[in-house]
């Protein structure tokens, strides 16, 4: 049986779905499947992301910005929306069993010093660690209640 496919959205596909797909990935431990996109994907990975998430021992050295629309075609289990930007625009996907809205702020907009700016990228990334392993927590311990054979 193929495993279920999470799919983390935001509008840039470059900060937050990029770290919440990190995070999860790890986390989960290969229970489901889990990729992130991006309702209009910025095109690349911001470096301190990569930086604060490599703090944590998660490489995002190789991710991509991806846009949403490569999934168009895929059974998407459940989607996830980290910005209010994305929730607003996304799209129900094939096979569609669930859809969840946990908003982060952005950290690519923080301002200040150059350790001011990391800060904010490491308080958003622990912010999304903390509802992410929770999650993630619940596929390893409960797999099938989020997946089709457990629904009532």
């Amino acid at each position: 049986m193929e495993k279920p496919l999470i799919l983390i959205l935001c509008t840039g596909n470059s900060c937050r779905s990029q770290m919440a797909e990190g995070i999860f990935r790890v986390a989960v431990e290969g229970v489901v499947e889990v990729a992130s996109a991006g309702s209009k994907p910025a095109g690349y990975v911001h470096p301190k992301a990569v930086e604060v998430m490599g703090e944590i021992g998660v490489d995002l050295s190789g991710a991509e910005s991806k846009s949403m629309e490569e999934f168009f075609g895929r059974e998407v289990h459940t989607v996830i929306t980290v910005c209010g930007n994305a929730d607003q625009v996304c799209p129900v996907f094939p096979g569609q069993v669930g859809r969840f809205h946990w908003g982060f702020d952005d950290p690519a907009h923080a301002v200040g010093s150059e350790e001011e700016v990391l800060g904010e990228f490491r308080r958003v990334r622990d912010e999304i660690g903390k509802v992410f392993r929770a999650y993630a927590a619940g596929w390893k311990q409960g797999g099938a209640f989020f997946s089709r054979e457990g629904e009532a």
